[in-house]
């Protein structure tokens, strides 16, 4: 329920508040005073976008905000989904600068307009003349059905169902396109695998063989270079080994008479022992070093092997490829596993399809017995506004695929005459017509569903007399099951109002501005006189207006 509509610096609007009663409000005033607007600003708590062109002051922002009163938490997961704070008495407001930056809060929080427009759209439906063309949307008519089904909760667990449904459907199509190509590379990643898992590679191998290959492909010279080094250093004549022992005999003979003597001949000994060892180690090495053709040859098959498996595979280390072979057979085990878990997949489609035809059934049941129940309560309200030789036929049709809504097609044909066929609404209901349709529609939904603050933009165009009465019989009895504001140029509908408000225009400043204000008992006859019968009404329709109040004289 709207309980507080305010409006700054909007169209002909400087600055309005607007508070609400909880049954039938009625808005009048002159044409062009400006109610229309008040349904533009409403519109942009909506969700709809706006132009800075409609500022009243163009040097100041647009602030328009709701309160609405929300009787239950059926919003609740909305709210939760989106990060926004629930309340029952809950504001949703716009702004919007003059550089034309559109802000929008629900409860103080930040929100999309598109979070704003899905939850606008829970509480305020709008039904204007050119609304009434919601009648022919094949959507809406299966809605109109679905609603006196009352199977909203099974509705509901089926369109959980399906959408599930679809996104299995599509996690399978990605699944198999992933598989194809997996399977177009299989034949090749299989080979590359093989070749490297027959190459048998070992981390580390590389360099230690080019190590070995450099020492083989040396080694005349360094056996050479070894033999030289102990012959200078112990077999030549003038060798390292025999000159040092002489010298270290020269100063032991001397090393009494000085500790610095000592010292020093303690230092060549142990440069003695340390050229002895080295002299060993030079023929130990020389005796390891064997020149191997044949060791040579494997060594470069070897590395050649590496060479070109690394070229192939651009990378320059055993360590790199090994990494690729890992993944290979990631590769083709995923492969494999895939393929598992696209048949599992498929099996739980195969049950999900299974499921959902059987709740589409059963849809389909509750469905066409509500038609006839359906097309009944709204004949019987359109006799009551004035349309007692019209009907409708619901014609009901099973389509092959399922869709978010079942498998049912309902089409809603109308017939405003005796003898003449029902045909599609929308190709022989006229304007007045349809205004009356929807009427009645609307009226049996909100006798079975929660719906929204209904408001009703003069559809009432074209309508007079008896049947502008009717009308207004059935605008006031939607009061019972929810909030209903209606701007209505007729005093029969007026006078059924809880609430009564008057758009008027204030000329008397620089600038025509629009103001709404709620109607006293004896401003509502006057009101209700001037629409009977213009300015200045006489005895007769101030009389004619407490009549239709209800208000005795």
């Amino acid at each position: 329920m709207l309980q507080k509509l305010s409006i700054r610096n909007y169209a002909l609007i400087d600055s309005v508040d607007l508070e609400l009663d909880k049954g039938l409000n009625i808005i009048t005033g002159e044409t062009g005073a400006g109610k229309s607007i008040m349904l533009g600003a409403l519109s942009l708590i909506l969700g709809q976008r706006a132009e800075t062109k409609y500022f009243f002051n163009q040097d100041k922002k647009c602030i328009i905000e709701g309160i609405f009163l929300l009787p239950d938490e059926n919003l609740n997961p909305i709210f939760e989904e989106n990060d926004i704070d629930f309340h029952k008495e809950s504001i949703l407001r716009r702004e919007i600068s003059t550089d034309g930056k559109s802000r929008a809060f629900i409860n103080d929080t930040p929100v999309t307009l598109a979070v704003m427009k899905q939850v606008g759209e829970k509480l305020i439906d709008i039904h204007s003349q050119h609304a009434t063309m919601e009648v022919s949307d094949p959507a809406f008519q299966l809605a109109v059905v679905d609603t006196l089904a009352g199977h909203q909760e099974l509705l509901a667990d089926y369109r959980g169902k399906y959408k599930h449904y679809k996104k299995s459907q599509q996690h399978l199509s990605a699944l198999k396109e992933a598989a194809a190509e997996a399977r177009s590379k299989q034949d090749y990643e299989e080979f590359l695998f093989n070749e490297l898992e027959s190459a048998a590679l070992k981390d580390g191998e590389q360099e230690q063989m080019e190590a070995e290959l450099q020492l083989l492909n040396n080694a005349e010279t360094i056996k050479r270079s070894l033999s030289n080094s102990y012959s200078l250093l112990s077999e030549q004549e003038m060798a390292v080994l025999p000159m040092l022992k002489e010298v270290v005999s020269q100063i032991q003979s001397i090393e009494q008479f000085n500790p610095d003597y000592t010292a020093l001949a303690e230092r060549l000994r142990s440069s003695l022992i340390e050229l002895k060892d080295i002299a060993g180690e030079t023929v130990a090495l020389d005796e390891h070093i064997v020149f191997n053709p044949a060791r040579i040859e494997d060594i470069n098959t070897r590395l050649d092997a590496i060479y070109s498996l690394q070229q192939k595979h651009r990378v320059n280390t055993i360590s790199a490829l090994l990494a690729i072979q890992e993944q290979l057979s990631n590769n083709l085990s995923q492969l494999l596993s895939s393929d598992g878990e696209i048949d599992k997949l498929g099996q739980e489609i195969a049950g999900m399809l299974v499921e959902l035809e059987a709740i589409a059934d059963q849809l389909s049941s509750n469905r066409i017995k509500s038609i006839s129940i359906t097309e009944t309560q709204v004949a019987e309200v359109l006799t009551k506004v004035g349309m007692p030789n019209a009907r409708i036929k619901l014609a009901h049709t099973l389509q092959e695929a399922l869709n978010k809504d079942g498998k049912d097609q309902i089409t809603l044909l109308f017939s405003a005459n005796t003898g003449q066929a029902p045909a599609p609404v929308g190709k022989v209901a006229s304007g007045g017509e349809l205004s009356r349709l929807m009427l009645a529609i609307k009226s049996i939904m909100a006798k079975h569903t929660a719906l929204p603050t209904l408001i009703f933009d003069e559809i009432d165009t074209g309508i007079s007399g008896e049947t502008a009465l009717r009308v207004g019989d059935v605008i006031g009895e939607l009061e019972q099951n929810m909030q209903v504001i209606c701007i209505t140029h007729l005093p029969q509908i007026a006078a059924k109002g809880d609430a009564h408000y008057f758009v008027y225009k204030n000329e008397d400043t620089e600038r025509t501005t629009t103001g709404i204000k709620k109607l006293q008992p004896q401003e509502r006859i006057h009101a209700i006189a001037e629409m009977l019968s213009g300015k200045d009404p006489g005895v007769s329709a101030l009389k004619n207006a407490q009549e239709l109040l209800g208000i005795g004289t």
